[in-house]
């Protein structure tokens, strides 16, 4: 629990409101230009939508019985993935903030340098590298391999959100948490990083949304996630404009949801 508490703080707003329906009204407005825009485009190319085709590749019925089809199953994949990968880019984040932030020269020499190596070199690069040279030596698969890079990657990032947010943290507390006899991991615990996670919970959650994104390069290395799904359809059906805009619209959901998550626990 921390030793301030901010629960009457309000957060900082506008100083001018928008009714909800006239969002709705904009919001529709934006899409009805959007599809206006992209039939003109298509018209002039002279392609022949066939959506009707696309549901089958999401799920059909057996009798009663539901099928998945290869776009679910190819999301749930990638759910694995992401899963996998925030909880992992989380605790490396966490492990390289603290070490950043530590006493010891050899911790924070290494930290250092995971952070220079992950944030100037592509993503696609670190993916290939330990897909092909680390994998064969530690004896890993393609899914481990691909969560390992998304979660190096990610968590260089959030490293850098985190130990922003723990910086931000009044000398005082630090102060009071040692007036109190506490250790510095008791310090962390109970007062610190309490009072962080309010402050680095916006970034966080946008780094956790470019992860979701990023997960679809694992394709590259022949991962069937919801990318390669969509490339094995397009390469049997060349419904090129549906399948990948049904994707869009997929990884679309999946990231509105993650954020408004995040929103729910904001206000918590």
């Amino acid at each position: 629990m921390a030793l301030v508490s901010n629960r009457n703080s309000r957060p900082f707003r506008l100083p001018f409101t928008t009714l909800p329906w006239v969002d709705i009204i904009k919001f529709l407005l934006v899409i009805v230009a959007l599809s206006w825009l992209l039939y003109r485009g298509t018209e002039r190319l002279g392609y022949n939508w066939q959506w009707h085709r696309v549901p089958k590749y999401i799920f059909s019925f057996e009798g009663s019985k539901l099928i998945l089809g290869p776009l679910m199953d190819g999301l749930i994949v990638t759910l694995r993935i992401c899963s996998w990968s925030l909880v992992l880019a989380a605790l490396f984040g966490l492990v390289t903030a603290l070490l950043r932030m530590s006493d010891s020269f050899v911790g924070r020499t290494v930290a250092r340098g995971y952070l220079e190596l992950i944030r100037n070199t592509p993503l696609l690069v670190q993916l290939f590298f330990i897909y092909f040279v680390l994998a064969p030596v530690l004896g890993i698969g393609r899914f481990t391999a691909g969560v390992l890079a998304l979660s190096l990657f990610e968590g260089a990032y959030a490293s850098e959100i985190i130990r922003a947010g723990i910086v931000s943290i009044d000398k005082g507390q630090w102060e009071a948490a040692h007036s109190l006899g506490l250790s510095a991991i008791h310090s962390y615990r109970y007062i610190i990083l309490p009072q962080a996670i309010r402050r680095i919970l916006p970034p966080l959650t946008s780094q956790a949304v470019s992860l979701i994104k990023d997960s679809a390069l694992v394709s590259t290395v022949a991962i069937y996630d919801l990318t390669m799904q969509a490339q094995v359809i397009i390469s049997e059906t060349f419904l090129t404009f549906e399948v990948w805009f049904t994707v869009a619209a997929i990884y679309f959901v999946l990231t509105v949801a993650l954020s408004t998550i995040a929103d729910i626990l904001a206000l918590t």
